[in-house]
């Protein structure tokens, strides 16, 4: 398995399997096949994909290090800029979509509903983890401010499920937020329980 992920045709193929999602939904909106409803399928169809490529990013560590599969850490950063990727869609779908373009009515609508608020202050968040992405910004941080600062990875995913948390709440439709909320806490516990192994600490005591 390291050797085929080694292969070069690896990442070109996860480039092309990354913008399937978007190919299909474009398609949709041309053909016209995404409901009564194309801006909201956009909206949502580009927001479930952001999480999705979140938690594949965060899930990199914990099948390599649980397989033996080590060539996975030459994909994790093509994982997550397409997460940025798809969020930044995500936002100029809503933008677009809902607000055409509008900015004052976007500024408003992001301050008066709490679900857009924490959406947004997540795509902040995924912007300077984009932008130091490559290995320049790792040499030019240093790689302990650099890993700190890719941490908050950990952060963004939370505000991503209480962002799709907020916006089930409406329609009280939790079942697929569920999926999302346990991949993300098993992994945000995979994290702790190795950081408890590395500082010598066992989970529940002192």
């Amino acid at each position: 398995m390291n050797r085929l992920l080694q292969s070069a045709a690896t990442k070109p193929l996860l480039f092309v399997a990354a913008l399937v999602p978007l190919a299909h939904l474009l398609w949709g909106a041309i053909a016209n096949t995404l409901g009564a409803n194309p801006a909201e399928a956009l909206i949502r169809g580009t927001g479930d994909w952001t999480l999705r490529l979140l938690c594949l990013t965060l899930a990199v560590t914990p099948l390599r290090q649980a397989t033996g599969w080590h060539a996975l850490a030459r994909l994790r950063r093509m994982l997550g800029l397409f997460a940025f990727f798809y969020g930044v869609l995500h936002f100029l779908c809503f933008a677009w979509l809902d607000m055409g373009l509008d900015l004052g009515a976007i500024l408003k609508d992001i301050v008066k509903r709490p679900f857009i608020l924490v959406g947004t202050a997540a795509l902040l968040l995924m912007l300077p983890l984009a932008a130091t992405s490559f290995n320049r910004a790792i040499k030019a941080l240093g790689a302990a401010r650099w890993q700190a600062l890719h941490r908050t990875i950990y952060a963004i995913a939370l505000l991503g499920l209480l962002h799709f948390f907020w916006m089930r709440a409406g329609k009280n439709d939790f079942a697929e937020w569920s999926v999302y909320a346990v991949i993300v806490a098993g992994l945000l516990g995979w994290r702790l329980r190795t950081r408890w192994r590395r500082r010598g600490l066992t989970p529940g005591k002192p």
